[in-house]
């Protein structure tokens, strides 16, 4: 493809690292026989290298956007020890970033809540997620997001799991929860639909089992396994 050597990023900084990853324009065209594809399109399909497209993608992000100081606009410096960039004016240090979010799977008896998202015009029915915002733990992140997108009150909390999400640079936390109380009401402008699934029920497509929410959602099914669209 024409890339210099120093557009190059290694995914790993350690002696044995084979893998290196960069940003290119998006008009650039891909290598005769290969195509290029957005990610969140083939990752459910690269299995055991799922996880290190993920960090490839998350690195040469933070390569791409960090080019330059966010304090005083002095062309960065990569450090040869460590993924940082430093700035030799300001001394301003930035490593790649990561955002944690929360993911809540809502229980009411046997029912579980799915939602889709408006954003997206062929979204799947997942669990509620949001981002965590300055000054909050996860647990108060669910408890306002909730509260905000579904108008529902939870309680009970438990972890489920974690998973590194690379769009563009999050920390999925899942946890589940019970109903505690609330009309069910959505928040349009996040939420095209929200509707709680029991026993019996046909589930809409949820997500594949390479995402957390996939994983969440199956390991509560409600009535255990039966004739659903499992969406992948």
């Amino acid at each position: 493809m024409g890339l210099a050597a120093d557009m190059l990023q290694p995914v790993w900084l350690t002696p044995e690292c084979e893998h290196y990853c960069t940003h290119v324009a998006p008009d650039t065209e891909a290598p005769a026989g290969f195509t290029f594809h957005k990610l969140r399109a083939v990752l459910g399909h690269m299995g055991e290298y799922g996880a290190l497209a993920n960090r490839a993608f998350q690195v040469s992000e933070w390569v791409r956007t960090h080019r330059y100081c966010g304090v005083c606009a002095t062309p960065m410096r990569k450090s040869e020890k460590e993924l940082c960039f430093h700035c030799p004016a300001c001394g301003f240090s930035a490593y790649p970033r990561v955002s944690p979010a929360m993911m809540v799977l809502i229980k009411r008896g046997d029912e579980i809540l799915l939602a889709r998202h408006s954003e997206y015009a062929t979204a799947r029915y997942t669990a509620l997620a949001g981002f965590v915002e300055a000054g909050e733990n996860i647990e108060e992140a669910i408890h306002r997001e909730v509260l905000e997108e579904v108008g529902l009150h939870v309680k009970d909390l438990r972890y489920f799991g974690s998973q590194s999400w690379p769009f563009p640079h999050s920390l999925m936390i899942a946890y589940t929860a019970e109903y505690d109380g609330g009309e069910l009401c959505i928040q349009e402008d996040e939420l095209a639909d929200a509707q709680w699934f029991g026993p019996g029920d046909f589930l809409p497509p949820i997500p594949t089992t390479e995402s957390i929410a996939g994983r969440l959602i199956r390991a509560n099914l409600p009535g255990g396994p039966g004739p659903y669209d499992w969406g992948g």
